[in-house]
């Protein structure tokens, strides 16, 4: 049954402002650090979706792909948040203060190690990274939707020639500005910490929750009259051997970071895994190997289950909310050490950002085709079988 556009739009506002009523009563009465956390978990959460989206269409285009021709649109969609990302970054800018230690003027006079770190450490600097970021993000997401709306209309193969230059660009761009936003937003929570590989792992969780996300929007149009013979469940099959090959990358690049601190038992690296496997936070970090990764790997192994749209979609449900979990993890421990702390805060901001997020996928589908329409390898994607 198709949700009327109505319906959406209602839900993602009720869900806006209750993330906005909750946000500015706890600014006022509430707790404002753990505030701050809630919102930076969230923030990193979408952004990184919508990062996904981005992604995951310069990779279709780089290589060239015609099986994925019907669903990229569903991709291109999640870029919509980007500019409102943006705009979200702005309250955070003022809340950064309430996370980050290097922030702390008295705190980096007395440590030495924040006061080595202040050349890249420092307000300005951070917010030119963050400038750059986005200005970077936003063009490329606007150039790639350009050229494929443009393709609707006329059909060319300049328009595909032309978002395959930009999309090996973006991706050039993308390795090092999602490695800095990493370390920005995440990995500086802890300024004493640092992991060479702790982009990798982030990306690692981008990498699988954008299939997962792509997943559940193809059922919803595979259940659409219109588009039920454009998106099947061959296109479906195929995102669940890529979200399986995602799980297997994610569990790769976590075990190595583990492997390589725990290895090495630097006092400076161990810090992070020590305080993430003590007290109730050891369930927390089994949780993440249980349901990241042996679950998923288990589920979808079998052919049969990445072609059935209930189990497959029950999986994709599984993985995004361990990805909030994930995201979580990285970021909690620094509020609250002792013991995770989750309650009606962190859900009513998430629902908040949800809200914009879904607000903006589902304004950018309704305002244009949910397929590419005269993509010259759509005829290819329609008539796409797996055979193995």
């Amino acid at each position: 049954m198709q949700v009327k556009k109505e319906t959406i739009q209602h839900t993602s506002f009720l869900l806006i402002f209750i993330g906005v009523c909750t946000f500015l009563l706890t600014l006022s009465f509430g707790n404002s650090q753990r505030l701050w956390h809630a919102y930076l978990l969230a923030y990193v959460y979408f952004v990184l979706l919508s990062l996904g989206g981005l992604f995951f269409t310069s990779v279709h285009y780089a290589a060239n792909a015609g099986w994925s021709v019907n669903i990229r649109r569903l991709a291109e969609a999640c870029t919509a948040y980007l500019p409102w990302a943006a705009l979200l970054s702005l309250p955070l800018i003022g809340g950064a203060f309430s996370l980050y230690d290097w922030l702390d003027p008295n705190k980096v006079a007395t440590d030495s190690l924040l006061a080595h770190k202040t050349a890249y450490l420092n307000l300005p600097f951070f917010l030119t990274r963050l400038t750059i970021f986005f200005a970077g993000w936003i063009f490329f997401a606007n150039k790639l939707i350009a050229f494929s709306l443009k393709q609707d209309q006329d059909g060319t193969t300049l328009w595909t020639q032309k978002s395959t230059k930009y999309s090996i660009l973006f991706l050039l761009f993308f390795v090092f500005s999602l490695s800095l936003f990493s370390v920005d937003f995440l990995m500086s929570l802890d300024a004493h910490w640092f992991s060479t590989i702790f982009g990798v792992y982030v990306f690692a969780g981008l990498f699988q929750s954008i299939f997962a996300l792509l997943i559940l929007l193809s059922i919803y149009f595979m259940q659409q009259k219109a588009y039920k013979h454009l998106i099947t469940v061959e296109h479906l099959h195929d995102l669940g051997k890529f979200l399986l090959a995602a799980t297997v990358f994610w569990a790769y690049i976590a075990f190595s970071q583990y492997m390589l601190i725990w290895y090495a038992n630097l006092p400076e690296e161990t810090t992070f895994f020590i305080s993430r496997s003590q007290g109730n936070w050891m369930w927390v970090s089994i949780s993440l190997i249980v349901f990241k990764f042996i679950v998923p790997f288990l589920f979808l192994l079998p052919r049969w289950i990445k072609r059935i749209p209930k189990l497959i979609g029950a999986i994709a449900c599984l993985i995004l909310w361990m990805q909030l979990v994930d995201i979580y993890w990285l970021i909690y421990p620094h509020w609250s050490m002792k013991q995770p702390e989750f309650g009606w805060l962190e859900i009513a901001i998430w629902l908040g950002f949800a809200g914009v997020f879904v607000q903006s996928l589902s304004h950018f589908l309704h305002q244009h085709s949910p397929i590419a329409l005269k993509d010259p390898h759509r005829s290819q994607s329609t008539a796409h079988k797996v055979i193995y």
